[in-house]
């Protein structure tokens, strides 16, 4: 296909995906109001605990409007999500090899489910940290909580937390090109962990150690389950290439093996002797 064709068909799947995310737009704007219901469900258990003394503010006269349109093309994006990834997928399909595809539907298969369950973490722990913030008012005041940053806040840890479930598709994908091999992965399995915990204290906006460690704890198990998943790639790789008699990933053959071995065997023959 000519350079002029690719751009058609790149434009035709942005209109696509556009007139996707309008319609999606326009379902957001009808639930609004039950989703905004559980976006703000951890503000009033706030307030019953202090006496109605927390709530969230409007602070124009269009914000309260600005706020469903925000909400509305957020849902909106999460609800065409499988119509706006079809289309990406149909658009850079015909230049994959068959492999290359089933790779991608393997990776979209495992990600889409880690994403949601990192979200549905971060769903848990953001009431915690609403909960634990507001106690810091002091006594006899009112805490007034911008609708905008709040609802802004809530989506930035939701998507952090999604993104952060993603690392194992990331070192997998990684892995499987070619461009880093299991051995490094595990060469700097401590940096990981210690990565992990300082993005769970980053991301979690509670300072308990519990809420960091709900965090932590499940991205460190990711992390060494896929790193199992790099280290099967490998020696199946490995035992592949020996079998058609060309040398290892790192360069080595089953000669380099067999040498230590006979360089013992040598030392002890002349120690008997």
């Amino acid at each position: 296909m000519p350079l002029r064709e690719h751009l058609r068909e790149l434009r035709r799947r942005v209109v696509l995906i556009a007139l996707g995310l309008v319609v999606g737009g326009v379902v957001g704007w009808m639930v609004y109001e039950p989703v905004f219901d559980l976006l703000q469900a951890p503000i009033l258990d706030a307030a019953d605990d202090r006496d109605d003394r927390v709530a969230l503010n409007f602070q124009g006269v269009a914000t309260a409007f600005d706020v469903r349109v925000k909400v509305s093309l957020f849902l909106g994006v999460l609800f065409t999500a499988p119509w706006w990834i079809y289309q990406l997928w149909a658009f850079v399909t015909p230049g994959l090899t068959s492999k290359e595809r089933r790779y991608a539907v393997g990776f979209l298969a495992v990600g889409v489910p880690l994403f949601l369950a990192g979200a549905g973490l971060a769903w848990w722990a953001v009431p915690n940290a609403v909960h634990l913030f507001t106690e810091f008012a002091p006594a006899g005041t009112t805490n007034w909580v911008d609708a905008q940053l709040y609802l802004g806040f809530f989506m930035r840890v939701v998507l952090a937390f999604g993104l952060g479930f993603l690392l194992p598709v990331v070192m997998v994908a990684l892995n499987l090109t070619g461009l880093v091999r299991a051995r490094t992965w595990a060469a700097g399995w401590r940096w990981a962990v210690l990565v992990a915990f300082v993005f769970a204290a980053i991301a979690t906006p509670t300072p308990d150690a519990v809420t960091m460690l709900a965090v932590a704890i499940p991205i460190c198990l990711l992390f060494f389950a896929a790193l199992g998943m790099c280290v099967l790639h490998d020696r199946r790789l490995d035992r592949r290439l020996v079998a058609q008699g060309l040398p290892r990933l790192d360069g080595t053959t089953p000669d380099d093996d067999d040498a230590p071995r006979a360089a013992r065997g040598g030392d002890t023959a002349t120690g008997t002797a």
